[in-house]
């Protein structure tokens, strides 16, 4: 207690004032106690502050993403939410898809039935009474994963022989369309029918379908491919 009564306050601060008089910049090692120490405290401080302010504006930008896909989570959560709701429904569609296509691959005939099936339509021809004057199978056209192939049909018949025979021709097992069909009376040849005794004579395309086996599949992507490339 003696000490602080007999501490003169005055003289304190002037020594304290003085430490700071005629500081070189240059030099900081020279400088006396109280400068240095301020200083320290200064720059510790400082150096703090600025950290704190980087690591809160790194802080504050990762938050405003976050906040931003907020939205995006929010709507990919609710279509989640929605499949798993009508999971059983979307499964049970899948299988009918499914189904659907198998019976559909089941109508298109394999490489080895087509010729049968060249064979059902021209006996659905005869079975009409129909005559043949043209049946010639064209060139197949495949496809990604399907060969088309055309038939060109000339018959000549009654009118309402002709049109059992394209809906014969409709109710085959396998897919058979007829396009380009012209209808007409016949040019008489010889002892051949003649016009105004009821015989026409049926100009058509059918076109029939098969799949491809996985050989040609391959071939047809390879083929694909190699146009890619050339473009």
């Amino acid at each position: 207690m003696a000490d602080l009564k007999n501490l003169d306050l005055n003289a304190w601060f002037a020594d304290f004032s003085s430490q700071f008089q005629n500081l070189d910049p240059k030099k900081p090692g020279q400088w006396p106690a109280a400068p240095k120490f301020l200083t320290f405290i200064f720059v510790a401080v400082a150096a703090v502050v600025v950290a704190w302010f980087v690591v809160l504006s790194d802080a504050n930008d990762a938050l405003e993403a976050e906040k931003a896909r907020e939205p995006v989570l929010k709507e990919d959560y609710r279509g989640k939410l929605a499949q798993a709701v009508n999971l059983p429904e979307l499964l049970k569609q899948k299988r009918q898809v499914e189904e659907y296509v198998l019976q559909l691959e089941k109508q298109l005939p394999g490489k080895a039935e087509m010729d049968a099936l060249l064979s059902d339509i021209n006996q659905a021809g005869l079975g009409r009474g129909l005559q043949f004057e043209l049946f010639r199978p064209g060139q197949i056209v495949m496809k990604d994963y399907y060969a088309e192939q055309p038939i060109s049909l000339k018959v000549s018949g009654q009118y309402h022989d002709i049109g059992s025979f394209t809906a014969d021709v409709s109710n085959l097992s396998r897919i058979v369309t007829l396009h380009d069909l012209n209808i007409g009376t016949p040019q008489q040849q010889g002892n051949g029918p003649k016009a105004g005794d009821g015989h026409l004579v049926m100009e058509a395309t059918a076109r029939t379908y098969r799949y491809l086996d996985p050989a040609e599949v391959e071939e047809q992507k390879r083929t694909q491919q190699q146009a890619g490339k050339k473009k």
